[in-house]
């Protein structure tokens, strides 16, 4: 229970209840694959993240979970957006949040996108490198205003997390490198430049660390430069990590903000120190909600269990490797004593959502199955792949339902198509 939303409860009848809805009751009003997000579970985690830093410090990361409705929740609790690319700012944007609300990211933003981030009039642009310089001198000289920029500096600091998250690294493809002096030479450039405001510097370590201390080490590199630069912002980037499985365990919001404010206690009390806490505002305020479609048991081997999802709402596991949990959400306390390997609809041998799961009893076709803490980099990074619709989205609080997302139609999968 640990692993589900806030509000998540077990009814008198065993089944789960999320913000006072019936997951039950939902899959059977909205059908599934259906993602539900405990709208009161992300509000909670954006204000405790506020009371730790304050208003305006705080830049939540919408790659992990964008639409409308998100956009509109998170600039509501006072939190900044990051955006990378033309389309998150378009959604955003679209959603009635102000560009003064939104940090233009991305490591190879084109000519367009960052016309379209200077024209709107984003906080600032995390400039990533001399080629972007470039670009930002060229778009100033036709008429555009300078936009107010901070580099990413990467600190050369390795965190425990999976190779394809790891972003603090020497070997990196975002931001100037300090070790080897591109870090110094991108500062005097930006300094030089009528065409930047330079207002800060800016690093991230990765996503989903759980080592809290991989940021004192970052935030002590990041502080000691930033002290002989005299600037007025200093963003501490890198995603907190969210426990996925049982064994799992990971620092609270509250206990990260404390190694980041020893990190830079000695600063000024005039610096900007912004934070960017990645998928730990959202990640376990959503479950994914599947029915069972087969069941085949191969003697000697294992048993599978296909559901009607798969890699193409949630490609973590395939991705990474990533291990989540599984079980009934209509008998959510049920022992789970059973193993199975849960699988996709997709025509890949590789389209595995649990490898070794521990099942209910008698798990049979119809029954209803869910992952929990998948409100992160679950919808956001799915696909079509074989033409599969896209799941709907449900927020759900104080007991009532809505659709944040309708769930994609046949039709819809050859719209653009000419």
């Amino acid at each position: 229970m640990r692993l589900l939303p806030d509000s998540s409860h077990a009814e008198s009848d065993g089944a789960l209840s999320v913000g006072g809805c019936r997951i039950d009751s939902l899959a059977s009003q909205y059908g599934t694959p259906l993602f539900v997000y405990d709208e009161t579970h992300i509000r909670a985690r954006a204000r405790e993240a506020i009371a730790e830093f304050g208003s305006d410090r705080v830049i939540y990361a919408t790659k992990a979970f964008l639409c409308t409705a998100m956009a509109r929740l998170i600039h509501e609790e006072g939190l900044l957006l990051d955006v990378a690319t033309g389309g998150e700012l378009f959604t955003v944007l679209h959603a009635g949040v102000p560009a003064s609300r939104c940090v233009m990211h991305g490591n190879n933003k084109s000519i367009e996108e960052l016309r379209y981030a200077m024209s709107e009039g984003v906080r600032h642009i995390v400039v990533d490198s001399f080629d972007e310089i470039d670009r930002i001198e060229a778009l100033h000289g036709t008429g555009l205003p300078a936009p107010r920029v901070q580099l990413r500096i990467t600190p050369g600091v390795h965190v425990h997390t999976h190779e394809f998250v790891q972003t603090g690294q020497d070997d990196s493809k975002f931001g100037f490198n300090l070790n080897n002096g591109d870090a110094l030479r991108a500062i005097e450039r930006a300094r030089a430049c009528t065409a930047i405001d330079l207002v800060g510097i800016h690093c991230h370590i990765g996503s989903n660390v759980f080592d809290a201390e991989n940021f004192a080490k970052a935030s002590e590199v990041m502080v000691n430069l930033f002290a002989t630069l005299d600037l007025p912002e200093l963003t501490l980037g890198g995603g907190l990590g969210v426990a996925y499985t049982e064994a799992e365990t990971a620092p609270t919001i509250t206990q990260w903000a404390s190694v980041l404010r020893s990190a830079t206690a000695a600063l000024p009390a005039s610096t900007i120190v912004m934070v960017e806490p990645g998928r730990c505002i959202v990640a376990s305020s959503a479950i994914t909600v599947y029915t069972v479609g087969t069941v085949k048991p191969i003697a000697g081997i294992r048993t599978y269990v296909a559901i009607d999802g798969g890699m193409s709402d949630n490609p973590r596991p395939v991705l990474y490797g990533s291990g989540y949990e599984v079980f009934d959400p209509q008998r959510v306390l049920a022992d789970r004593p059973e193993r199975a390997r849960v699988v996709g609809k997709h025509c890949e041998s590789g389209d595995v959502l649990v490898n070794d799961a521990s099942v209910p009893s008698d798990v049979c076709i119809g029954d209803l199955l869910a992952t929990p803490v998948t409100g992160a980099y679950g919808y956001s990074m799915g696909s079509t792949y074989n033409k599969v619709p896209r799941p709907a989205v449900v927020f759900v609080a104080d007991g009532v339902s809505r659709v944040v997302v309708r769930r994609e139609t046949y039709d819809d999968l050859v719209r653009l198509d000419q």
